[in-house]
C-alpha cells in the first residue's frame, strides 16, 4: 500500500490527555488535601482510567467549594499539592461574579501557563519585529502578568500600560510605533473613541494586530467591525482564560469567530448545566475544564460557568483538531436570562447593538422584581446625533424584536451618563 498510514489526530490528543491525567490524579490523591478528600468515594483505578470513566465517575469541582475551602482554611485554602514554601506567585480572581479567590503557583506551574500564552501569540503570528502594548492596570489578576511575561520570555518588546490615562496610553502606542495591542474588546473601542475626540487617526498608525480577552466581543463579527472602524484594517484575535485555570483558548488563525481550547493543556467538556451530561456537537453548554499541567494548584472537572457552543466538525478549516467554540464565550451561565421563553446571551445582544454605528455605549437592565422579568436596553449616542436619536431607538427596537422574537424596550440616555470600562465591562445590570 502506498503512502503513510493516516493519523487519527483526535485519538492522539486523547491518548496524551489520558497519560497526563493518570499522573495528575495519582499525585493529587496522595498529596493534595482538597482533592484527596473529594476522591475518597471514587472507585476508579489510576492505571486504567479512560476519558469516558473520568467524565462519568470523577466529581465536578464547583467555585463555591473553592471559596468555602479558602474560608475554612485561610488564607490560601487546601487545594495545594506542595508545601507552601514552593509557591512563589500570588494572584486573585477579578470577583466579577462574587467573592474573590486567591491562587498560588509554583515556578513550574507558572511556566506552564506562559507556555500556553505562547500558543496564543503563535496563533496571531507575532514576530520579533513586533512591539506589544498591554493596556492593563496590572493588579493581582493573573491574565495581565502571564501575558506580559510570556511575551518578554519569547523576546518580544513588551510595553506595560499600567498607571496611565487612556490618552497617555494612546500617546505611548503612537510614539513607540506599537504593532500589537492587548486589551479587552470594550477598551479597544474606548481607546478608539478617545482618539477620535482628540483627532488622532489610529488607522494611520502602526497597530496591525489586537489580541482581546476578558469578555465576549473578540468572536463577535459586529464588535470586530466596530474595533476596525477605529483602528483600520487590523487583525482582531480573541482569547480567554481565568485566574483559576490560566490561558485556555486561542483565536482561530483563519478568523472564523472561533476559539480553540488548548487540549494539550486541558481536558475540556461541554455539558448541560442542568443535568451534567455532555451535549452534542453544535449545541450550547457549560464549559468544564481540567488543568493537566497546573499540578501545584489544580482544577479537576471545574464548572467554569461559561456558556459555549461547540463546533460541528472535528477539524477546523485552520487545520486544528483542538475543540472549537463557535462564537467564543457566549456568556456566563448566570448572565444568560430567559425572557418570555427566549434565552438571551450578552454576546447575541451585543452583536445586534454593534451594528448601529451611531450608538456609542449601552447598558442592559434586567428587572427580576416583577412577576414577568423585564429587560431594557439603555443607549448613548455619539455626539453628532441629535434629531435622529428617536429613529435609531425605534430601529434598534425593531431589530431586537425581529432577531429574538420579543419586545425589548430601548431608552436613549444623555451623553456621558453610562459607565466606561478599561477592564471587564459590566453592562448587564440585574435589579
Amino acid at each position: 500500500m502506498n503512502g503513510s498510514p493516516k493519523v487519527d489526530f483526535r485519538k492522539s490528543i486523547e491518548a496524551d490527555q489520558v497519560d497526563r491525567l493518570r499522573s495528575l490524579l495519582a499525585k493529587l490523591k496522595s498529596s493534595n488535601p482538597f482533592y484527596s478528600l473529594k476522591f475518597q468515594e471514587t472507585a476508579f483505578s489510576f492505571d486504567t482510567l479512560t476519558l469516558r470513566e473520568f467524565c462519568s465517575e470523577v466529581p465536578f469541582t464547583f467555585k463555591n467549594e473553592l471559596i468555602e475551602d479558602q474560608r475554612n482554611n485561610p488564607p490560601f485554602g487546601s487545594n495545594l499539592t506542595f508545601p507552601i514554601e514552593e509557591y512563589t506567585r500570588f494572584n486573585q480572581t477579578s470577583a466579577t461574579t462574587g467573592q474573590p479567590m486567591t491562587w498560588l503557583d509554583t515556578p513550574e506551574t507558572w511556566n506552564w501557563m506562559l507556555d500556553n500564552w505562547d500558543r496564543v501569540y503563535s496563533a496571531v503570528n507575532i514576530s520579533l519585529d513586533d512591539r506589544i502594548f498591554f493596556a492593563f492596570s496590572f493588579g493581582p489578576f493573573l491574565g495581565f502578568w502571564t501575558a506580559f511575561e510570556s511575551a518578554t520570555r519569547s523576546g518580544f518588546l513588551s510595553i506595560p500600560g499600567g498607571g496611565m490615562t487612556s490618552l497617555g496610553r494612546l500617546k505611548t502606542i503612537i510614539d513607540n510605533k506599537v504593532t500589537v495591542l492587548c486589551c479587552t474588546p470594550t477598551y479597544a473601542i474606548r481607546l478608539g473613541e478617545i482618539a477620535q475626540m482628540n483627532k488622532i487617526r489610529l488607522s494611520s498608525g502602526q497597530v496591525k494586530k489586537i489580541i482581546v480577552a476578558g469578555e465576549p466581543g473578540g468572536s463577535i463579527p459586529a464588535t470586530i467591525k466596530k474595533i476596525q472602524e477605529f483602528w483600520g484594517e487590523v487583525t482582531v484575535l480573541d482569547h480567554h482564560g481565568m485566574t483559576e485555570t490560566g490561558p485556555v483558548t486561542y483565536g482561530c488563525p483563519k478568523g472564523n469567530e472561533v476559539l480553540h481550547v488548548m487540549e494539550s493543556a486541558f481536558i475540556a467538556e461541554v455539558i448541560n448545566p442542568e443535568n451534567g451530561m455532555a451535549v452534542s456537537r453544535g449545541e450550547v453548554g457549560e464549559l468544564v475544564l481540567t488543568t493537566l499541567g497546573r499540578v501545584g494548584s489544580p482544577l479537576v472537572r471545574y464548572r467554569t460557568g461559561d456558556l459555549v457552543r461547540t463546533g460541528t466538525s472535528v477539524q477546523c478549516s485552520c487545520g486544528s483538531y483542538d475543540l472549537s467554540l463557535k462564537g467564543g464565550i457566549l456568556s456566563r451561565a448566570d448572565d444568560m436570562v430567559v425572557i418570555r421563553g427566549v434565552n438571551l446571551y450578552p454576546s447575541a445582544l451585543e452583536e445586534v447593538i454593534r451594528t448601529f454605528d451611531h450608538i456609542e455605549e449601552y447598558q442592559v437592565r434586567i428587572d427580576t422584581r416583577v412577576t414577568l422579568i423585564e429587560i431594557k436596553v439603555r443607549i448613548e449616542m455619539i455626539s453628532d446625533v441629535k434629531n435622529d436619536s428617536y429613529i435609531i431607538q425605534r430601529q434598534l427596537e425593531e431589530k431586537l424584536r425581529s432577531t429574538f422574537g420579543i419586545h425589548i424596550l430601548v431608552e436613549v440616555v444623555s451623553k456621558g451618563s453610562l459607565p466606561r470600562f478599561e477592564f471587564k465591562s459590566q453592562r448587564w445590570v440585574h435589579l
